[in-house]
């Protein structure tokens, strides 16, 4: 069998592929149904366009519509691909037996599944009765691709009861590209520039070729002109794009109560009592919103390695944390056009609320994919935690804390311990809050023995720190975006 090779214009996505091709091209009778989901813009539609056309196959991807109205398109799309004529359905079954007879043992991807449950709720049962040993489905050997951006639907298709649990041989969810694949996907070649872009659209494809028609800043130096003209202008469709994000999810009702809470993370409250808090609401009243910003993967919550029980909740979309941070509190004037004004008041808030935070979820994120030459091992757990300091009566905040994983039986084990800096020269002073908290952690039971100290800067280090007798491991942004 000749290799089917990924079209030259899908940029990255190697493994996402490699899922999907082996999904379709299956030998065995048991592969019949793939579940693709992920956050709108990621480009699975794109992906999904151009497996069909690798490996041929029906492809439909749906609107909002009724379901009189679905069914007229859906009619017409598989008369389009029998060759011709009309097919006119009176309801899903007998859509679905035709479809199937249609198609036989080709692929069948169905986009945008959540706009037809919307309009038919019963349509993953008549899958599921698709699906069974004598269903048209099993009988024409087809496999089914359903695909979808509203998480909590897509999410709930194989949960709990549903009657597609347990049909899936795929599920995968498409995420936005890492920070190094979107630094080459934006064409940045300087680190510092890459990561005050990503700061702000992150590694979401769409908002490059869609959203500012291709428009990169050139240099740092344009970087702030940048801003002026895609993300802050009223004009271009990034300006609204973090408000269509929370509107298009379809469990949430109240949408200024989401935006409240959202904003509360994104000023640094990002504990279930400070969110609260912040909004004048008591903390039993943030569970649900805060579990549905969460089946919508908004938001993530994050667990304290060092503090059971308090998790934090970090903004999961980099566009929703700048327009929250940075837009919200400037509209009127944005939509009037004197977004000069309002950037140029915003550039600490920006660099404090946005920049620094996300420059720790970079680090992060490199931490997690260390090689084992790094740490000792491959981490089992990254995060962001909390050492309390009873004797000082204060408390150090660990910025990328590294453990391997839990072992019965034995103490955990802290492969490292970071703190970042994005704008500030680190010091020996910083080196020295992670060797009190290493201190303190190996007094509370965990294995400190083989820890990294580690210090994540954008800015640099000084000689006292480059020169210590601890030999800290020293990361800065070449470090962070070389290719491995």
């Amino acid at each position: 069998m000749t290799t089917k090779r990924k079209p030259e214009r899908v940029f990255d996505r190697d493994r996402e592929w490699d899922g999907l091709l082996r999904f379709a091209t299956s030998p065995s009778s048991d592969v019949r149904l793939g579940i693709v989901s992920g956050r709108r813009r990621q480009g699975k539609t794109f992906l999904l366009d151009a497996l069909s056309e690798v490996v041929g196959g029906f492809f439909f991807t749906a609107t909002e519509a009724t379901e009189v109205e679905a069914l007229e398109r859906f009619g017409r799309a598989v008369a389009r691909y029998a060759g011709g004529g009309r097919y006119a359905f009176r309801n899903w079954e007998e859509a679905l037996e035709r479809l199937f007879a249609v198609v036989g043992n080709d692929l069948v991807v169905l986009d945008e599944f959540p706009y037809l449950t919307k309009a038919t709720p019963a349509l993953p049962s008549l899958l599921q009765w698709a699906l069974d040993p004598r269903g048209p489905a099993r009988v024409a050997g087809s496999r089914i691709l359903l695909c979808g951006s509203a998480m909590s639907v897509m999410g709930g298709l194989l949960s709990g009861s549903a009657p597609l649990r347990g049909r899936a041989s795929l599920e995968l969810v498409v995420r936005p590209l890492g920070y190094r694949e979107a630094a080459a996907f934006w064409g940045i070649d300087d680190p510092r520039l890459a990561v005050l872009v990503h700061s702000i659209v992150g590694g979401t494809p769409a908002y490059r070729r869609d959203f500012v028609a291709g428009d990169a800043p050139e240099s740092l130096a344009d970087f702030d002109s940048w801003v002026l003209r895609t993300v802050l202008n009223p004009q271009v469709p990034l300006f609204r794009e973090a408000r269509y994000l929370l509107a298009e999810e379809t469990e949430i009702r109240d949408v200024a109560l989401y935006h409240a809470v959202l904003a509360a993370i994104a000023n640094g409250n990002t504990t279930r009592g400070g969110i609260a808090s912040a909004i004048g609401r008591s903390s039993t009243d943030m569970a649900h919103p805060l579990s549905v910003l969460e089946d919508s993967q908004l938001i993530v919550r994050e667990a304290d390695p060092f503090q059971k029980g308090k998790p934090v909740f970090r903004i999961a979309e980099p566009l929703i944390v700048f327009y929250e941070a940075i837009m919200r509190r400037h509209w009127t004037p944005l939509e009037r056009g004197n977004q000069a004004a309002a950037w140029h008041s915003s550039q600490a808030t920006f660099l404090s609320q946005v920049v620094g935070p996300h420059f720790e979820n970079i680090c992060r994120d490199w931490a997690m994919s260390a090689g084992p030459d790094v740490f000792g091992e491959l981490p089992g757990q990254v995060a962001g935690a909390v050492v309390k300091d009873p004797d000082r009566r204060s408390q150090i905040q660990i910025d990328v804390a590294v453990l391997a994983p839990e072992e019965p039986g034995r103490r955990r084990r802290i492969l490292s311990l970071g703190e970042v800096k994005w704008d500030r020269t680190m010091t020996t002073g910083h080196l020295d809050r992670l060797i009190r908290a290493r201190e303190l952690l190996s007094g509370k039971g965990y294995d400190v023995s083989d820890t990294v100290l580690a210090c994540y800067s954008g800015a640099g280090f000084d000689d006292g720190l480059r020169s210590s007798t601890e030999k800290p491991l020293l990361i800065d942004l070449e470090t962070l975006y070389a290719r491995s």
